[in-house]
């Protein structure tokens, strides 16, 4: 009975206690956090309330056992969010990232404006140091929380930011979706509604190809190759089969001429589809399968899989797929998103390349590209760790001021890098969908798990007061005001997508638990890449924010 005592009893930090703990409290969260509350489940958000019970039920954790294990599972998730997201990441940000980084700035003003009015309407009674802890509780900043600290050097200045944090953290996460679910009454939205808009403009913004066939009916064309044609209809296409008026099948080239009454199965953008039946001829319905079975040689469409790490970042042209297979590619689908088959198109791990051509010829290109799945559920580590090395030396280097972009911040802006350029240096950045996913719910779990055990121990002597209520009080003002300010303007001004709202309030309060609770809610990715695309500059902006406010009044 002593040993089960001693092992399961609070107050012992010995390692076989620690990670009982950090199991339970993760599992319970989990799964409580699945049940709903009138319809509303916060999912891994609820790990932070049980860990905050049993903390404040006397379990405890060795101090720099628990800030490792809070910082490292911090860079998991938000490493995998930003390998996930990096490619959105500078697409997002030709098209709205600007306006959505201008919203994310204004709600780091909001925030400053309205805890500094709660500091001049105490006239000197609150120090600036409980405001400043209060505030990064507030928008659940923890590195500006850490900045603000390193700031001063008093340790009771730094004990009493730990409690303002600690006060106004739970509700800061609360505050943030609750603004969201306000959101979204207010302005009566539907979230089918938003995704499927997010799912039309996403296909027209990577122009995905559709495949059409024409008959030859202009005399202007008549003789000209594809070259020419192209250089007349002048935008991006591929001509997969031509079926010849003597029923001969092939796979053009450039140089294949045209007739009237041949038929064309062109891959192309639906947005240029006018086109073509103003240059060529109407659109036909064909079973190309069929003919193609019927004809000589037995042409065959096959989808094949880069599982060669060589083929990363290799540009599509420079395969000679026609010269050497006598194939032609038509499209390319990556992580279930068709993108058309272009010669400039640079190929990554794990894409499906659909190539027309003879069977044989086909089996000798998937052997030299590897087409083994196998392969792909292989996970590639060595570019995880070495992303997340020089995440957190950029995270560490001094930008001046003693401003950091942290161990958060460096590692999210290392990944969306790697996402994007990694090819270039030879790094498969390939993950799969569940090995993604395990490492983002690892990752948050184990820093909801951290933070609420941390703040238990002291939670209900600093909240459960006059004092602790004035903090609540004053964090969820700082929290929701700003919120409400810049999710109305988002929705009603710019007409903004909710998907991308939930996201952009996410990260202009780099809250992952909010993240979390968005993505879970909307079964979409869309939050987490407006969620990296203000993040950078608002951790910036908060950092400097809480560093600055200590600053004016020491």
């Amino acid at each position: 009975m002593d040993f089960i005592v001693n092992l399961l009893g609070p107050g012992n930090t010995a390692l076989a206690n620690t990670l009982i703990l950090y199991s339970f409290v993760i599992a319970a969260g989990i799964f409580i956090g699945k049940l709903k509350i009138c319809g509303i489940s916060l999912g891994v958000t609820f790990v932070l309330f049980v860990g905050i019970i049993m903390g404040q039920l006397g379990y405890i954790v060795d101090s720099d056992v628990l800030k490792f294990v809070r910082e490292f599972g911090l860079i998991i998730f938000i490493f995998a969010i930003g390998l996930q997201v990096g490619p959105g990441f500078f697409s997002a940000f030709k098209t709205g990232g600007v306006r959505l980084n201008m919203l994310a700035m204004l709600g780091v003003a909001l925030n400053v404006l309205v805890a500094v009015g709660i500091y001049l309407w105490q006239s000197g009674n609150t120090s600036m140091n409980v405001i400043v802890g209060i505030m990064s509780g507030a928008v659940t900043n923890t590195p500006g929380l850490a900045a603000a600290q390193q700031t001063v050097s008093d340790p009771d200045a730094v004990n009493t930011m730990s409690m303002g944090y600690a006060a106004a953290y739970p509700l800061g996460v609360v505050g943030i979706i609750l603004s969201m679910l306000l959101i979204r009454k207010f302005f009566k939205i539907k979230v089918d509604n938003e995704i499927r808009e997010i799912e039309e403009d996403r296909e027209k913004s990577l122009l995905k190809p559709l495949i059409v066939t024409f008959k030859v009916s202009n005399k202007l064309i008549e003789g000209k190759d594809l070259a020419e044609l192209h250089d007349i209809i002048q935008c991006n296409f591929v001509v997969s089969r031509l079926m010849k008026t003597d029923g001969r099948l092939v796979i053009p080239v450039s140089t294949t001429p045209l007739n009237q009454g041949d038929l064309m199965r062109i891959v192309l953008s639906s947005q240029d589809k006018h086109r073509f039946k103003a240059m060529i001829g109407p659109e036909v319905s064909m079973d190309w399968e069929t003919e193609s079975s019927n004809a000589t040689g037995d042409v065959v469409s096959r989808r094949i899989v880069i599982t060669k790490s060589e083929y990363n970042g290799v540009a599509l042209g420079s395969l000679r797929l026609h010269n050497g297979y006598n194939l032609n590619a038509t499209r390319v689908n990556r992580a279930g998103v068709d993108l058309l088959a272009s010669a400039g198109l640079r190929l990554q791990m794990g894409d499906r390349i659909t190539v027309v051509g003879k069977l044989d010829d086909i089996n000798r290109l998937a052997d030299k590209m590897g087409n083994s799945m196998k392969r792909l559920n292989q996970p590639n580590l060595i570019t995880i760790f070495i992303g997340i090395m020089f995440g957190i030396i950029l995270g560490s280097i001094n930008l001046g001021f003693d401003l950091k972009l942290g161990l958060a911040g460096g590692p999210l802006v290392v990944a969306i890098l790697l996402s994007r350029f990694g090819y270039k240096f030879r790094l498969v950045t390939y993950t799969s969908s569940s090995a993604s996913l395990m490492l983002r719910e690892l990752g948050i779990c184990l820093f909801l798990a951290s933070v609420g055990i941390a703040a238990g121990g002291n939670f209900y002597e600093t909240v459960f007061n006059p004092t602790g209520a004035q903090w609540v009080l004053w964090g969820f003002l700082i929290t929701f005001i700003p919120l409400m300010i810049v999710g109305i303007i988002a929705r009603g001004v710019y007409k903004i997508n909710y998907l991308t709202i939930t996201g952009l309030l996410s990260g202009g309060y780099t809250d992952p638990p909010a993240l979390a609770y968005a993505g879970g809610s909307t079964g979409s990715d869309t939050p987490a890449v407006a969620y990296s695309t203000v993040y950078p500059l608002t951790m910036f902006l908060r950092v400097v924010a809480a560093q600055v406010l200590i600053l004016c009044t020491m």
